[in-house]
């Protein structure tokens, strides 16, 4: 399967998410802040393919392209949390409460 991530945002609230043969399998979505917060609010895989990695994966790209535009992360989806908990790396780009 080709795990190439996409991306669609309309209205400050966008997705990643990983098709295959036209459908969505996973993904993952966000709302961007007026403070240059962008917040994970829900990840989500297709039960068929749990354990290939897809949900990690599409953190993983969210912490690229929050680095890469100068964002911050607020993972409010529970999965998001546990690998912001998981990797250290991802640490850095993670909001922090003021």
């Amino acid at each position: 399967m080709n795990k190439e991530i996409q991306q669609k945002e309309t209205d400050g609230k966008g997705m990643f998410y990983i098709e295959k043969d036209g459908d969505i399998v996973a993904e993952l979505t966000y709302t961007l802040q007026d403070n240059n917060i962008m917040t994970l609010d829900h990840t989500e895989t297709n039960p068929e393919y749990s354990g290939e990695g897809l949900a990690s994966g599409l953190v993983k790209h969210s912490v690229d392209y929050a680095r890469e535009k100068d964002l911050k992360i607020d993972p409010l989806c529970k999965y998001a949390a546990k690998q912001f908990e998981r990797h250290e790396e991802y640490q850095e780009v993670q909001a922090t409460e003021e």
